[in-house]
């Protein structure tokens, strides 16, 4: 997944915030804003109502090893939000949050779908 990076700048978190569109359930909020590069860029926000340091810290390295092993389309700017029932969860349903709301947002395609080895 060499198409993948990291959102730093503040700016670049407030333009998703404000004009990114959003799905969510009740671990995590996904919103989504198209970047015109060939790069999809991720970023997470952990807030305080999530838990103690320890506990953000824990959920936002899942997030991140989630978005990592998951298949992105190309060319999108993507902020992960943590709602406090996410420091309950384990890496599984963390991981099914993150698939279904990629899958929802269309920056992920269902197994069946993908192209397997040597097809196009």
């Amino acid at each position: 997944m060499d198409g993948l990076g990291a959102l730093r700048r503040r700016a670049d978190y407030v333009a998703v915030y404000e004009r990114g569109r959003a799905w969510a359930d009740r671990r995590l909020v996904v919103k989504v804003l198209p970047n015109a590069t060939d790069t999809t860029r991720f970023g997470y926000s952990v807030g305080k109502g999530v838990g103690k340091a320890v506990v953000r810290n824990k959920v936002r390295r899942r997030l991140r090893e989630i978005v990592r092993q998951t298949a992105v389309r190309p060319g999108w700017d993507v902020v992960v939000i943590a709602r406090p029932e996410s420091s309950a969860a384990d890496f599984q349903e963390l991981k099914e949050s993150v698939t279904r709301l990629l899958l929802k947002s269309r920056l992920t395609k269902e197994e069946d779908e993908r192209p397997g080895p040597g097809t196009h």
